[in-house]
């Protein structure tokens, strides 16, 4: 029998919703219009993807696989590049970034016939390593201009000394990637332990045996923890330089930054 929730139900959900908007009234954070925004607008989200995939399901995996995956990628590239719109091409880094991870992952899936080629199971495993990847570039890019704007002076300095931009920024290059892993490798330590991951849960309820779920979400959290990794250290090494000239000097506005090519 599978699980069913009933809309009646669901409609419960928004005291889960009266939560975050409380505390946000309460402690004046300025948040109430963010929190019932984004909870309406990720319920229509939710349920406009749903009749998307029942549709996509039904085609040709060699039509709908490519066609929602292009859809994530990018949404997730337009979504990304918020946290870096003032720097040069990110769009584009960002794009082509998430394409070549994707396809490498998805590569691996089905050269060691870790998943078959359907809509059911490469879409939603797809949308994971993406959404992860899509976070961790996010993640990146705004820990690293926090980065260089903290460390102004001792890029200056280091720079008066003769360092080139890659030396002088090998110490933010670090802070931005460990900010970016880490909670990735806290997930990983405590996964099975602490939480069961959702894709596990989600087999388990559908009535998938136990070992058999397990198997599922190893493949798809180290794939994911993967993705992460390469994500954030391709936009953080791709970006570091157009925060320096063509002379090797420091840029310290977002508007010398913005006029970089």
């Amino acid at each position: 029998m599978e699980p069913e929730i009933s809309n009646q139900s669901l409609l419960f959900l928004i005291v889960f919703v009266f939560i975050p908007l409380s505390l946000s009234y309460f402690y004046q954070l300025g948040l109430s219009k963010n929190i019932l925004w984004s909870s309406v607008r990720g319920t229509i989200q939710l349920f406009a993807i749903g009749y998307l995939l029942t549709y996509l399901f039904d085609l040709r995996a060699s039509i709908g696989i490519p066609l929602m995956i292009s859809i994530m990628i990018t949404v997730a590239t337009f979504h990304a590049r918020l946290k870096g719109k003032e720097l040069p091409h990110v769009f584009w880094y960002i794009l082509v970034g998430l394409l070549v991870i994707e396809i490498s992952v998805l590569s691996m899936w089905l050269l060691f016939d870790m998943v078959e080629f359907t809509p059911s199971e490469v879409i939603p495993m797809s949308g994971m390593v993406i959404g992860n990847s899509m976070v961790a570039m996010g993640l990146a890019l705004e820990r690293m201009k926090n980065e260089f704007k903290e460390n102004n002076g001792r890029l200056l300095a280091a720079l008066s000394l003769g360092a080139k931009p890659k030396t002088a920024s090998k110490l933010i290059v670090q802070k931005t990637l460990n900010a970016a892993l880490i909670p990735n490798v806290d997930q990983l330590k405590t996964i099975g332990l602490v939480q069961l991951p959702g894709m596990m849960t989600g087999l388990i309820l559908g009535g998938v045996e136990p070992v058999m779920a397990i198997k599922y979400q190893l493949v798809i959290s180290l794939s994911i923890f993967s993705s992460v990794s390469l994500s954030a250290m391709f936009i953080t090494l791709a970006m570091y330089r157009y925060f320096f000239n063509a002379q090797d000097q420091l840029l310290e506005t977002e508007e010398e930054i913005r006029t970089q090519s």
